[in-house]
């Protein structure tokens, strides 16, 4: 299995003609080819996605963490080419649902965790304010989009379902950085605030990410 960002803040491939853009996506190449989140913008997601040599009408799967526009702006774009699954949370409008349900398959995503393909678990959505899922993978690799419901609260619920020893994503101002000691893998990315810190306090596992990183998963 294996991670390749197709849409961050920063672009780490700077040799390709990739374009950054706030918001962010994962394409999880497995079994099945599972898009994490889809940025903001459609026409940037697919140009990427082209400049990376991948084929989206290969995605068999789209999830989306939360509703926000920087996470779910581009799915509509992607739609139009591809023709997925897509696992949302519940919690989005349900004339958001809707229209979805108008291009796609869609399945609505509770509290309850949910194999979403071989190897992809959702942990559920969490959070009070703003609800969301994350992802976990085997191995123990838990991707966020932007953690809103606390990174403590989505590695706890991860957890459960396995032994947790990466995180990959987004983590916003999450700040009880003692928390990842013991993982073997940190790529933090999009909206984390203390991206530096953490490299600085945990150099051997910290994995710099961007649109274009492609991180081998064993």
């Amino acid at each position: 299995m294996r991670l390749i960002t197709v849409y961050d803040n920063e672009v780490y491939a700077s040799e390709l003609e990739l374009k950054a853009g706030w918001g962010f996506s994962c394409l999880i190449e497995g079994k099945t080819t599972v898009l994490f989140d889809t940025g903001w913008d459609g026409n940037l997601l697919l140009s990427n996605m082209e400049h990376l040599g991948i084929d989206p009408s290969t995605i068999e799967v789209v999830v989306l963490s939360h509703g926000h526009w920087d996470h779910a702006g581009g799915l509509s774009t992607l739609l139009h080419v591809s023709n997925p699954r897509v696992y949302v949370p519940s919690s989005l409008s349900k004339r958001l649902i809707g229209e979805l349900s108008n291009l796609a398959e869609v399945h609505e995503v509770s509290a309850e965790p949910l194999s979403i393909a071989e190897g992809v678990y959702s942990t559920g959505v969490l959070g009070d304010e703003v609800k969301e899922q994350a992802l976990v993978l085997d191995g123990g690799i838990v991707l966020t989009g932007c953690a809103h419901p606390g990174v403590e609260a989505i590695l706890e619920r991860a957890g459960e379902l396995m032994p947790v020893r990466g995180l990959v994503g987004g983590l916003h101002s999450f700040s009880q950085l003692h928390v990842l000691s013991g993982m073997s893998l940190l790529s933090p990315c999009h909206c984390t605030v203390h991206k530096a810190r953490i490299a600085e306090l945990y150099p051997e596992q910290y994995v710099r990410n961007g649109v274009g990183r492609v991180i081998e998963l064993p």
